[in-house]
């Protein structure tokens, strides 16, 4: 069967599996829809978690970043790893012991402030926006290619998916998707990564094969004819303090992310919500130690298919008619010689790559069997698809449950708060498609834009509102609005108002540390210029510090 026929079908079990999940998981109570009851086991919360987490910038984006960048890609693998690891120890056991719904609802209640929790709100869902943002590209870009369909058109269908399960079923049918949805992607990744490192090394283990095979030595040889640095150097895409900002402000924008928070609501106590971060980032280790190994080969086998054939040796090539036709891949013979050439110079490279490309034709590129290559399109949609779902019900619970049940009607039953989360997906998905058909930039990139604003908005707030009783509202409330206001103005400025990057040459992408270091100042100095919290919030943190181990 071809390709296009085995990725319907494989498409198409993998959504009615989700519909059926969202179906036998509809809930008519709060605490269902937000926190899933709370009743959501360790391993499967990890797995629903890993999901969520590892969203279209993993699976589809990040290794075709790598790809592209060579050492210096290395920034996601560090940050987006080494910030989950600092969101399970430091942060995720005091959230679970508040034991609200939302990041807002923290926000709010340890500083006994609605404009706190307001500011939270808005910078939930700048963020969350942000974020999927980068998933509905995703999605359009692989329906796009592996069903042959307009962007739009496939953006939109996976719009009706993800709002059928999420309008249905809230956060309790997100996780019991979530968790089929991990299956479903980490075997997509793997099978092929393991079928290529065996190809090209004999060794079927892709860390191992990466490790001690050859193809990092050929690979830079041929970088360095080809007019590159070798792709083993570091700093040549990102100068050194780039990387170093970048890596923190992915790192601690993970820690301060709402829908990864969000999870360990989802437990019963704090013993569970530890476990569950443990089994989470055993199942991302086994992506994210992948993902390397998976870009070199697939720069490797590119550069080996492409560069030097001729322009009919192409066209004889499927997939690339195939990918030519999304326009996210394209020839030009610019020197008239009948052959294609990749080289630095945008002005005589004839070859043009999208980077979000890299992960989904890799398997076409090394000629492997037609259902493993729709497995990889059933993955990517899985990755993209969680994440979007689990974001979509941060926008929704920021406004039903924070603003209009904390601030606008605290006397509003169970069943009219479900009904204005369902409709608050509803508003947000129409959002999402837009950004979905309007994106600003690659999908990790995009995404790097959304750990920016948290690091810059979210984590200060969250790790003095722990640690440090003396942190008033209008400390909290000064720093997310001086970090997230400097961070948003940077990324607009560079990314579409032809700023230059004038902190030391600082991206987008990283300049949410610097966001970060503003609003601890901020927060930190306005709450010791201003009276105290009151006692008893403070008594609330100094038990807040104390998570209990429940039995």
């Amino acid at each position: 069967m071809s390709v296009e026929i085995w990725t319907i079908l494989l498409v198409g079990l993998s959504f009615l599996i989700y519909i059926y999940i969202g179906w036998q998981s509809r809930v008519e109570n709060t605490k269902d829809f937000f926190i899933a009851g709370q009743g959501i086991p360790s391993i499967a919360n990890g797995a629903a978690t890993a999901a969520d987490w590892m969203s279209a910038a993993s699976f589809i984006s990040m290794a075709g970043s790598i790809s592209f960048l060579g050492y210096d890609g290395s920034i996601y693998l560090m940050g987006w790893t080494g910030g989950y690891v600092l969101l399970a120890l430091l942060l995720a056991p005091y959230l679970r012991k508040f034991g609200k719904y939302t990041v807002p609802d923290f926000v709010g209640d340890r500083y006994d402030s609605n404009l706190a929790r307001l500011v939270a709100v808005v910078a939930a869902i700048f963020i969350s926006l942000t974020y999927v943002a980068g998933q509905m590209r995703g999605v359009g870009i692989v329906f796009s290619r592996f069903l042959q369909v307009d962007i739009n058109t496939g953006v939109i269908i996976g719009m009706v998916i993800v709002g059928f399960f999420s309008v249905l079923g809230g956060m309790k049918g997100i996780t019991w998707t979530q968790v089929a949805q991990y299956c479903v992607l980490i075997f997509a990744y793997l099978i092929p990564a393991i079928a290529i490192a065996w190809l090209l090394t004999g060794n079927p283990i892709p860390q191992l094969a990466f490790t001690f095979s050859d193809v990092a030595d050929k690979l830079n040889q041929i970088q360095v004819e080809l007019g590159f640095k070798q792709y083993t150097e570091p700093f040549v895409n990102r100068s050194m303090l780039d990387v170093l900002f970048t890596t923190l402000a992915l790192m601690v924008g993970t820690a301060g992310l709402p829908h990864i928070i969000v999870r360990f609501y989802t437990v019963k106590n704090v013993r569970a919500a530890r476990f569950s971060a443990g089994w989470a980032l055993l199942f991302i280790a086994i992506l994210y130690t992948t993902a390397p190994a998976l870009s070199m080969f697939a720069r490797y086998n590119l550069i080996d298919t492409l560069h030097n054939h001729t322009v009919a040796e192409v066209q004889q090539l499927d997939w690339a008619t195939k990918w030519e036709k999304t326009k996210l891949l394209s020839f030009e013979d610019k020197n008239k010689d009948g052959r294609l050439q990749l080289t630095p110079n945008k002005d005589t490279n004839e070859i043009k790559i999208d980077r979000d490309i890299i992960v989904l034709s890799t398997p076409e590129v090394a000629k492997l069997p037609a259902w493993v290559i729709a497995l990889v399109a059933a993955g990517g949609l899985a990755a993209a698809l969680s994440t979007a779902s689990g974001l979509l019900l941060v926008i929704s619970s920021s406004i039903a449950h924070d603003v209009y049940y904390r601030i606008i009607d605290s006397t509003a039953s169970e069943e009219k708060r479900v009904f204005v989360g369902r409709v608050m997906v509803g508003f947000s998905l129409v959002l999402a498609g837009y950004f979905g058909v309007n994106p600003p930039g690659f999908v990790s990139e995009v995404v790097a834009f959304a750990f920016g604003l948290a690091a810059a908005s979210f984590f200060p707030v969250i790790l003095l509102g722990i640690f440090d009783k003396r942190t008033n509202a209008s400390g909290a409330i000064s720093g997310m609005l001086t970090g997230l206001i400097f961070t948003i103005i940077y990324i607009i400025g560079v990314k579409f108002g032809g700023m230059q990057p004038w902190f030391f040459g600082v991206s987008p992408e990283g300049i949410g540390t610097l966001g970060m270091i503003f609003n601890f100042i901020v927060a930190l100095v306005v709450s010791r210029l201003t009276p105290p919290p009151s006692a008893e919030i403070q008594a609330l943190v100094e038990d807040l510090r104390s998570p209990t181990i429940e039995e």
